[in-house]
């Protein structure tokens, strides 16, 4: 389907990889990613929603072939939580590769713990407002 940008909403910004968004599905991926979050994304969701840090944020949002689990992309700022399975040594090398590609689009990434988000949940917000 053909789109004349000039019709979107000013909001309305597409990030991801025309090539990789059908085939990857990231559409669809994103979607039942934000339909099931984990407990850390859903503490941190409803502290970000709603343009309470004076900026807009999305939650698992597609750039490139990858998607964000938060991005305010007024200011390229993505936020991740990380859980355990983010520790183990092939996860860290596909992250750290994911970061490279990422940063090189000029986003600055934050990357928290999910026991950071649900239990230091105001250090983690004071640590997204100073990089905004």
């Amino acid at each position: 389907m053909e789109t004349n940008d000039s019709y979107l909403p000013q909001d309305r910004i597409f990030t991801a990889d025309k090539k990789q968004y059908g085939k990857l599905d990231l559409r669809g991926r994103a979607r039942s990613m934000r339909h099931a979050p984990t407990p850390a994304e859903e503490v941190l969701w409803q502290r970000l929603r709603g343009n309470q840090l004076g900026v807009k944020f999305r939650r698992q949002h597609s750039i490139d072939r990858y998607i964000a689990d938060f991005v305010c992309l007024s200011h390229k700022l993505i936020v991740e939580l990380d859980g355990p399975g983010h520790q183990e040594p092939n996860q860290a090398e596909y992250d750290q590769g994911r970061s490279q590609t990422l940063t090189g689009l000029g986003y600055c990434i934050l990357r928290f713990s999910n026991e950071q988000a649900i239990h230091e949940t105001e250090v983690v917000l004071q640590t997204i407002k100073a990089n905004l």
